[in-house]
């Protein structure tokens, strides 16, 4: 069977208006966008260099802290209520727990340490600090060669 051959090749003039407005939707897409919120305090953990970061087996709970807000659960919370679900939470499981903390930059030693006391009142006696892994660095070798 034969099908009979009516396309013929466009010649003409495009009309611009299809592709104008395809191109102002992407420029109202992408604006948009822009301006979505993602939820979460942004935080900046120290940088631990070529240090080589202890691991653990055991289970673990996490606690954000900035230089004005302590966050549990993905929540806000006050000293007291950490306190009381830190303590919970060591006793739902049957090994120890370790606090892991993710301090921003700008806290202090004195808040983590705090943070590290009622950790311990609540029964939870290791904590963890938490930080971006840093670039690994090829040692050296222009200072050894004899």
């Amino acid at each position: 069977m034969k099908f009979p051959r009516n396309a013929r090749i466009f010649r003409g003039q495009l009309d611009a208006a299809p592709f104008v407005s395809v191109f102002f939707l992407v420029v109202i897409f992408v604006l948009l966008r822009s301006l979505h919120y993602i939820p979460g305090v942004r935080m900046e953990l120290p940088s631990s260099g070529n240090l080589l970061l202890p691991r653990t087996d055991r289970p673990t709970v996490s606690v954000a802290v900035t230089t004005n807000a302590i966050y549990f659960d993905n929540e806000k919370i006050l000293e007291g209520d950490l306190s009381n679900k830190l303590s919970a939470a060591a006793q739902k499981v049957s090994q120890p727990l370790i606090l892991v903390v993710q301090a921003d930059k700008n806290v202090t030693e004195e808040e983590v340490v705090h943070l590290a006391v009622i950790a311990r009142n609540a029964g939870i006696p290791d904590l963890l600090l938490a930080t971006l892994p840093g670039t690994l660095e090829s040692p050296d070798t222009s200072s050894h060669q004899p």
